[in-house]
């Protein structure tokens, strides 16, 4: 192994903004029990599932409506 490298010429890695960041998040056990019955039906992982779900609703801009009576 060489003491030092020269990443002069190097480029940023192209794909660096599709990665995927971990994170915690409290879902109700309802919503999970949904997903891995998705999950069952498609073959596709729940936490996919749930990344594909929030992925097209911030692609497409849509806004929740909440009404608090």
């Amino acid at each position: 192994m060489r003491t030092e490298y020269d990443f002069s010429g190097a480029k940023k890695n192209p794909y660096a903004k599709h990665l995927k960041k971990q994170i915690t998040i409290n879902i109700d056990e309802d919503t999970i029990e949904y997903f891995k019955n998705e999950a069952e039906e498609t073959g596709i992982p729940y936490q996919t599932l749930i990344n594909i779900f929030l992925s097209d609703c911030a692609s497409q801009g849509k806004k929740l409506k909440l009404v608090w009576e």
